[in-house]
Order: C-alpha cells, then sequence, then structure tokens
C-alpha cells in the first residue's frame, strides 16, 4: 500500500520534546537567574541551546551526550566556520546546561576540531584621530564618547552611570556591576567637569518635570526598589544619559525614562568616523581602549595584546 505523500511530508515531531522544551528553557533561565548572570547572557546562552536542539533534530539534551556535543561544537567550526570565542562560548553554554540544568557531567569530548584562535592586535587611535573624530560629534554623543576616551569607560559602562556615581569633589567615577560584574574606580578628566555638570542641569530640570507630570521614577538594579520604595524617584539613582522621550510599561501603564540606547552613540561614532575620514575601524569600544593603550606605552609597558 502507498502511503499518502502529505503524510511522508510531515515533520516527525516528539510530542515529549514539545513538553519539555519550554520546560527546559524555563528552567535554563531560572538557573541563570539565581547565579546572577546579566540578561545579555542569559539570552545568548539559551540562543545556543537552541540552536543544539535544533541541530540534533529537537531531541532532548537528556537523551544526548558528549558524542553529540562534540559534533555540535565541530560542526560550528569546520561547516559554519565560526571563530574560537565564538566556540568556546557555545561550549560554556551547554556545560552550564549539563551541570546545572540537567545535573549530568560532561565528560571527555572526545577529539573536538577547535577553531583556531588568531591574535589580533587592537585598533588604536593617535590624538589626532581622536580629535578629530570627536569634532564630527555633538551635544550628548561628544560628551559619551569624550567621557570613553578620558575615562576609559566601556559603552555599557558609560550609558548605565547614574547621578550618584559621579564624584566632581574628587575627580572619580565609580563603574558600578561592570564587566566581570565588579565594581571600580576611574578617573573624571578635568576638561569635562564643566560640560558634565552643564548636562547634568538640564537632566534635573527634565527629572523634576517628570515629577510635577506625576511620573520621574526610574529602574534599579535587583530588588531595591522593593526594599526602598522611594528610591526610584530619587535625583541621586536617575540615569547620568536619559532617553529624550519617556516608555510607557504596557502592564501598569507607569511612564519612566531609561539610559540612551547603545545603537544611537554607536552609529553616531561611525558616522562621525566617515565624516572624519579615518582609515582606521573606529569604534566605542576602540575610544575606550585607546586611554589605556597609551598609558601602557607610556609606562614603557607592553600592553597584553600586544605581548601575545
Amino acid at each position: 500500500m502507498i502511503a499518502d505523500s502529505r503524510t511522508l511530508l510531515q515533520p516527525v515531531v516528539n510530542s515529549s520534546t514539545l513538553q519539555h522544551a519550554p520546560k527546559l528553557l524555563e528552567l535554563f533561565r531560572e538557573a541563570m537567574r539565581v547565579r546572577h548572570y546579566s540578561s545579555r547572557t542569559e539570552d545568548t546562552y539559551c540562543a545556543w541551546v537552541k540552536r543544539y536542539v535544533h541541530f540534533h533534530n529537537m531531541r532532548h539534551p537528556k537523551e544526548m551526550g558528549e558524542p553529540e556535543v562534540n559534533a555540535f561544537l565541530t560542526h560550528l567550526a569546520v561547516a559554519e566556520k565560526v571563530s574560537a570565542s565564538t566556540q568556546n562560548q557555545a561550549l560554556s553554554a551547554l556545560l552550564f546546561l549539563y551541570r546545572n540544568v540537567i545535573g549530568k557531567e560532561v565528560g571527555d569530548l572526545g577529539h573536538v576540531i577547535r577553531a583556531r584562535k588568531p591574535i589580533h592586535l587592537p585598533v588604536v587611535l593617535t590624538r589626532e584621530e581622536v580629535k578629530a573624530l570627536l569634532d564630527q560629534l555633538s551635544g550628548d554623543k561628544w560628551l559619551m564618547a569624550s567621557l570613553m576616551y578620558g575615562s576609559g569607560l566601556r559603552l555599557m559602562e558609560c550609558l548605565r552611570l547614574r547621578v550618584q556615581d559621579i564624584d566632581f569633589s574628587r575627580n572619580e567615577i565609580m563603574v558600578r556591576d561592570g564587566k566581570g560584574a565588579k565594581d571600580r574606580i576611574t578617573m573624571l578628566p578635568e576638561s569635562l567637569k564643566k560640560p558634565l555638570g552643564d548636562h547634568l542641569k538640564n537632566v534635573k530640570s527634565m527629572h523634576d518635570k517628570d515629577l510635577a507630570d506625576g511620573w520621574g521614577r526610574v529602574l534599579l538594579p535587583g530588588a531595591l526598589d522593593r526594599k526602598y520604595p522611594n528610591a526610584p524617584s530619587e535625583w541621586r539613582w536617575q540615569w547620568f544619559f536619559p532617553q529624550e522621550n519617556r516608555w510607557v510599561n504596557t502592564k501598569t501603564g507607569e511612564e519612566g525614562r531609561h539610559h540612551i540606547d547603545e545603537s544611537l552613540i554607536q552609529k553616531a561614532v561611525k558616522m562621525a568616523a566617515f565624516h572624519a575620514q579615518l582609515i582606521k575601524r573606529a569604534t566605542c569600544h576602540c575610544i575606550s581602549g585607546t586611554l589605556l593603550q597609551l598609558i601602557y606605552l607610556r609606562q614603557g609597558m607592553i600592553f597584553e595584546p600586544f605581548r601575545s
């Protein structure tokens, strides 16, 4: 008897997989949140778990082990030609899945074809190039780019600054929950104190208007808003670089301000480098790292990327 062609074209889906997949991702996200992983790492790891499951035709990870992990990592290096850091990221996501969610230790992966780790030298801008780049920026974009260059702040570290994080009297900037969930103190350039002070006055007037309209609350890290209910509307907790328009919470109807989206400053720096006719690939990451590289070179030390 010849089977119906429509039946042959229908994909075979394991019902147990459909039942376990949403629950697995929920457990995976919960395990990451308990260990205080960042939201971006959580989304990235979940994406790798989905790719891993789809690569093995929707099989549940409990049914798979070292050979399947080996095959997936080898596929990434050989077929998709990903970088070594991307392959290591995928491996970290799968190890977290098996160790902390499934409760299974991953043993010897055998002969995994690893992506070759290249040695890249960082892009270092000269003072003249930085000046030409900053001359093409204005307003908040110029201020943020100057702060990243003069204080060595990463892009998200700059955007996530609160009013209380900049100490004008001590010429210090407190970076909270930076890379690796670590706090650190960096310097505040003397030349930026006046522009930052003028910018802060504009932010203060914006915040006062929001309070008068019945809003003026910001999101706080962790559960601080429950511990200190009035803190979200306090001046010291406001973003140093707030967005122009208030966002609306569709569930509660409340309005507030978040910090400026990173894509805005990224696009502004890209256009500034184009108009400045810079040949080097100038990005926000390049701007923030230039200061540290210049300090190392001035002290006669070898910056780690150059050492390798």
